[in-house]
């Protein structure tokens, strides 16, 4: 048996004392204050505007140009929205139910189109499957307002200008949604779970409504909150689509008062109450939706 003396201990011990320790990387003060110095920066670039809107909407026009614009003066939120929501026989409670239906329904109905599609342009091989595809990522690079006036020649000889098809319909079409949708189903969907539901007897459509639509969740909530937002900003369809002032989404609304508010001074404080009530859905529909985006790409198929 081998006897460690003393002398073998104490080499023993120094050894590991003149080994330096393994260390992970070390965080830099600096760095750390400079990243934390951006994000503040950028939080109040975002949040100041918004902050401006709240207290504007909650002044009385005589204190919106002589008061303090970012702190409040007398509180008369309440009274603006109530004034706001009863001016001209509630014409912007009607403008919000038409941002509702162009919004919700048009990003809903598109939502489900791009995933069909970016879905099949995945999962299925066919002749012309990557002409399609690039077809589809051509129409992700032209511009939206490229398009308004072809669309507004072509709904006119349709008879369709001035109504509500003429801003839904567009807006029921996310080139971007297929592609993102082609590439989570790609990444998310796999072709042994397919070929599963397809022997236990289930259809292609029951397979996508059942199964593959459940992978493609995040990718799906992300498509509708982008067209949402996408159709509940749009100004410019609806500025040369649209003539009746019942069918006008809110954006273009606040616009048609704001362009008037030298003839009609008291519309001012409605534009502004106007537009702190016109964020409210996009917020609700955020918080709403969020929790979706941190969804496992596998719990679907858990369920």
């Amino acid at each position: 048996m081998t006897r460690v003396t003393d002398a073998d201990t104490r080499a023993l011990r120094a050894s590991s004392a003149a080994t330096p320790k393994a260390r992970g990387p070390r965080e830099s003060m600096l760095s750390r204050g400079v990243a934390m110095l951006i994000m503040v920066i950028f939080t109040l670039y975002f949040l100041i505007p918004i902050w401006w809107l709240l207290v504007a909407s909650s002044k009385d026009r005589g204190d919106l140009f002589t008061t303090n614009p970012l702190w409040f003066a007398d509180f008369n939120l309440w009274n603006n929205i109530v004034a706001l929501l009863n001016y001209d026989g509630g014409v912007y409670v009607r403008w919000i139910v038409n941002s509702i239906g162009y919004a919700g329904v048009g990003a809903l109905v598109a939502t489900v189109l791009a995933g069909m599609c970016g879905y099949a342009l995945a999962k299925y091989r066919f002749r012309g499957r990557e002409v399609l595809f690039n077809v589809v990522l051509g129409g992700v690079l032209v511009p939206a307002t490229a398009l308004a006036l072809p669309l507004f020649l072509l709904f006119s000889q349709v008879q369709l200008t001035n109504t509500f098809w003429a801003v839904f319909l567009p807006s029921i079409v996310s080139p971007f949604g297929v592609y993102l949708a082609r590439v989570f189903a790609e990444a998310s969907v796999p072709d042994e779970l397919l070929e599963a539901s397809r022997l236990d007897g289930a259809g292609e459509i029951r397979t996508f409504f059942t199964v593959s639509i459940r992978l493609m969740l995040p990718a799906l909530i992300t498509i509708f909150l982008f067209q949402f937002v996408g159709i509940w900003n749009n100004f410019f369809l609806p500025l040369i689509m649209l003539r009746s002032e019942e069918l006008f989404p809110v954006t273009y609304g606040l616009y048609a008062w704001n362009s008037t508010i030298n003839q009609f001074p008291e519309l001012r404080t409605f534009v502004l109450v106007g537009a702190l009530l016109s964020i409210v859905p996009l917020i609700i529909t955020f918080l709403l939706l969020q929790r979706y985006w941190r969804t496992g790409l596998g719990a679907g198929a858990l369920k």
